[in-house]
């Protein structure tokens, strides 16, 4: 998985459920095997990062200090904090 192409989602989750079927096959060497875990982990891990930032931005978007439902611009949280 290339660190310098930022994946979308729905990529991510595609190759995530395609390793997940290709380990419960059960038909590769163990060292195969636990690269392929080791990248389904990367992908979990982005999937669910990603699934983090959209929930926070749905968050901002349905309320305001009024209570009203309106957009407001998002910033990402500090990465390195």
């Amino acid at each position: 998985m290339s660190k310098e192409k930022e994946i979308k989602f729905e990529a991510a989750l595609g190759k995530l459920e395609e390793i997940v079927r290709t380990l419960e096959e059960g038909d590769l060497p163990l060292e195969d095997s636990l690269k392929m875990f080791e990248e389904g982990m990367q992908l979990s891990t982005l999937c669910g990062q990603k699934l983090d930032a959209a929930e926070r931005r749905i968050e901002i978007l349905m309320k305001t200090e009024e209570g009203e439902t309106a957009p407001r611009p998002f910033t990402p949280p500090d990465r390195d904090a």
